[in-house]
């Protein structure tokens, strides 16, 4: 063999034994990797491993990736960027703002509506853990007479009539306090004000410019017919609140602030506060009287559309197109829970009146309960056939009015004398809350549907006129219950 061959061998073979060594280096590196990917918490559950990917930037599923193959890609990289000292997004966020807090300062007027807020709320909170301490006394075979005497004559419900409310789709139904009157409000940016059971119109208000999402009473209204007091209020596409009385076509003021559309709105049970949820993806909390805007909260990705208040008036519920819910401390304004489990949008939000219950309705076609007391979902009702538009529980006028007279009035609210003496001309809590008993959803596949709140089981199912229910709610003397309809009209259902 000449010489200069065998310079190149020993090259070829130099250069061999250069890449089996390159392999080998690679193929242990990659063994070191696996056996520190090993090491690393990663969830188990296939949703948090997507959601683990997300917060590190990374795809959360991989074309043919099966679900074993997606956490060990996970666990490589918090093992790699465990190696590299490297943070997710979401961590170096986290990281920033530990560093400094941003936060903006309310002006004087929200301290202050806080401070009343939380003076009205301690009173009733204590007056509803009393009644719920008395019933959990109170023998089965009671709790099981006054339960029968509740659903059963659900069972018998049918229609009563329909009546047309307006040029389109009605989208709004609520009952006034007293079960006298029905509010309801029309995409044709018209509100109307019925008598019940007559169906009867009472009054009719060109409201909004657009259509409207939310209607509410005032929580005292019908008791007063001046010109000048709060009853009723609207929310429209037009990006306003509207605030009207019983007996006057003209608004008595208009509340203007949000950017974009007006969903649901809620009067505060003292009655000087009102919540309105928005396109605009905030809710914000405004002065009955003087119609100042107290409050601009954000907190959803989307659009906010659903909201309530709590009977004690300390909480507000919120529900967002980005299928999550909030539940928000009034007093504080900080976040006491978050509701994630719908799979999309939330479109309705109801407080029970137990007062840590809450009924979220979806576009996921399901009615969830949440407990407060377990921060979790307790049960998920499978209510419809298509999206969920709107859920109510049931509650009682006396036992409503029972709690405002026990509780201090507006002038006294300030009071915060918690352990004053019961007088004895003052009504005495009901041994059993009837309140509460069950709750009725309506949905774009046609149907009102009544469920048991203490099971979720369903106890009557009322078809309507033939498209989507928009709206639904329950009269506080539990005789009626309504159903605004895609085909323009409402309908009224009770036992014949």
């Amino acid at each position: 063999m000449a010489e200069g061959s065998e310079v190149v061998f020993e090259d070829l073979e130099n250069a061999q034994a250069s890449a089996n060594n390159g392999d080998d280096v690679a193929m242990n590196a990659m063994f070191d990797q696996r056996k520190a990917a090993r090491k690393v918490a990663v969830p188990t559950e296939d949703l948090l491993v997507r959601q683990r990917l997300r917060e590190h930037d990374e795809p959360m599923t991989l074309f043919g990736e099966r679900e074993p193959d997606r956490r060990m890609r996970l666990m490589a990289i918090v093992a790699e960027r465990g190696a590299l000292g490297k943070k997710s997004r979401i961590e170096e966020e986290e990281s920033d703002s530990e560093e400094e807090e941003f936060y903006t300062e309310g002006s004087t007027a929200l301290l202050e509506s806080r401070r009343k807020i939380a003076a009205f709320s301690l009173p009733r909170a204590k007056i509803r853990l009393e009644q719920q301490r008395m019933e959990a006394k109170a023998p089965l075979s009671d709790i099981a007479r006054v339960r029968r005497s509740i659903l059963q004559p659900l069972r018998n419900y049918s229609s009563l009539g329909s009546q047309v409310g307006g040029e389109r789709p009605i989208s709004m139904v609520r009952f006034s306090p007293n079960s006298k009157l029905l509010a309801t409000g029309s995409w044709s940016g018209k509100a109307a004000i019925w008598d019940v059971p007559s169906a009867t119109q009472y009054q009719e208000y060109d409201a909004h410019e657009d259509r409207i999402s939310g209607v509410a009473w005032h929580p005292r209204a019908t008791l007063s017919q001046s010109s000048s007091a709060v009853n009723l209020a609207t929310g429209g596409g037009d990006n306003t609140v509207c605030l009207w009385s019983l007996d006057n076509k003209n608004a008595l003021r208009r509340l203007q602030g949000h950017e974009a559309r007006v969903a649901r709105i809620a009067f505060h049970p003292m009655g000087s506060y009102l919540a309105s949820s928005s396109f605009d993806g905030t809710w914000r909390l405004w002065d009955v009287e003087s119609g100042i805007e107290l409050l601009l909260q954000e907190g959803h990705s989307k659009e906010v559309y659903a909201l309530d208040f709590q009977c004690d008036g300390s909480l507000l519920a919120t529900g967002g197109l980005d299928a999550i819910g909030r539940v928000w401390d009034c007093r504080t304004g900080r976040t006491s829970m978050v509701l994630d489990g719908h799979a999309r949008e939330i479109l309705s939000v109801a407080f029970a009146p137990n007062g840590y219950q809450i009924a979220t309705a979806s576009g996921d076609d399901t009615v969830r309960i949440w407990d407060m007391r377990k921060l979790d979902s307790i049960y998920t009702i499978p209510a419809h056939r298509s999206s969920v538009a709107d859920v109510r529980y049931y509650i009682d006028a006396g036992e409503r009015a029972i709690v405002d007279r026990l509780s201090p009035s507006r002038e006294d609210s300030m009071d915060l004398d918690l352990d004053r003496s019961t007088d004895e001309a003052e009504p005495a809590l009901p041994m059993i809350r009837r309140s509460g008993m069950y709750l009725a959803s309506a949905g774009y596949d046609g149907l009102v549907k009544l469920w048991s709140a203490d099971d979720w089981q369903l106890q009557a199912t009322l078809a309507g006129d033939s498209g989507k229910v928009m709206s639904v709610d329950i009269s506080s003397d539990g005789r009626y219950l309504a159903s605004g309809e895609w085909a323009r009209t409402f309908k009224l259902w009770g036992e014949l």
